[in-house]
């Protein structure tokens, strides 16, 4: 099938993340006015704001070692609370990732004749579902289903069930292809941290709407 000749399935087209950062970022309090999670957070946004979700990231060690370090920051913030509770449940959009998968889809969506817009992640801790959804609008969608387990106040496993690369009518389904954990470092009513099992990072705010299949 030439993806080159995707035609996706009719969702609306959503500004990119980076059009976000003047909202979450911006204050009349100065940094040293501000509780230590706040400054922490806005340090961080601050950092990615200009990595292009983390493509730029990728050929800059002295940046990523900055955001590592301030990700570490708020991490220590966010040590022993609990990220696994219904607060967790929201449609997440992706700011910046380590993700090499990811950013490759992102990065190479010119190539076949289309562009990434939205990445989220749709968790609902009640059902136990977690999808791993990239938009292409104005058109269409990759999305990887799974199965979540909460396996502690911080961690949470997963099992993906199925993938899908849908078109306007039509669909590609692809097989599951495996399974892990995730730490959310830090969450607030703003943003999400991640940790993975395979020592990626990820973060990610609350998306002004709701993703459905």
């Amino acid at each position: 099938m030439a993806i080159n000749c995707l035609s996706l399935p009719a969702t609306p087209t959503f500004p990119l993340p980076s059009r976000s950062f003047s909202t979450v970022i911006r204050s009349s309090l100065t940094d040293q006015s501000q509780s230590p999670s706040l400054a922490a957070k806005r340090h961080l946004l601050r950092l990615i704001a200009d990595q292009d979700r983390g493509i730029k990231t990728q050929s800059d060690p002295q940046k990523l070692s900055q955001i590592i370090d301030a990700i570490d920051s708020l991490a220590a913030i966010g040590r022993g609370t609990v990220t696994t509770d219904k607060s967790l449940s929201a449609t997440w959009r992706m700011l910046w990732t380590t993700e090499k998968e990811q950013l490759f889809i992102i990065k190479n969506a010119p190539t076949f004749g289309t562009s990434a817009g939205d990445v989220l992640q749709v968790i609902d801790v009640d059902q136990k579902t977690l999808n791993n959804v990239i938009t292409f609008p104005p058109d269409g969608v990759f999305f990887v289903r799974s199965e979540i387990q909460v396996a502690s106040a911080q961690r949470v496993n997963f099992q993906f069930t199925s993938a899908v690369l849908r078109g306007k009518g039509w669909e590609f389904p692809l097989p599951p292809f495996g399974q892990g954990w995730f730490d959310s470092l830090y969450i607030d009513d703003e943003i999400r941290v991640v940790k993975d099992i395979r020592q990626d990072y990820l973060i990610v705010e609350r998306a002004p709407y709701s993703w459905k299949e």
